[in-house]
């Protein structure tokens, strides 16, 4: 899968869950941080990176700003 692909279906996601209210804890969101990991550093790193994220965005974390490194 390419990055256009991935992207395509980040976007694909953001759009069906639209109507539910945001509860992920960081800045930028869990979707757009996985969105720009795999923009800057190829899909398959960048998925690792987005779901590693994801996995740390649980109430027993604070949160806050986190941005792709």
């Amino acid at each position: 899968m390419g990055k256009r692909a991935a992207v395509f279906l980040i976007h694909a996601y953001r759009a069906a869950f639209r109507w539910m209210p945001s509860m992920c804890r960081y800045q930028p969101t869990c979707s757009r941080y996985t969105e720009e990991a795999i923009r800057r550093y190829g899909v398959l790193r960048g998925s690792w990176m987005g779901l590693r994220r994801i996995c740390r965005c649980h109430p027993f974390r604070p949160g806050g700003f986190d941005p792709v490194p």
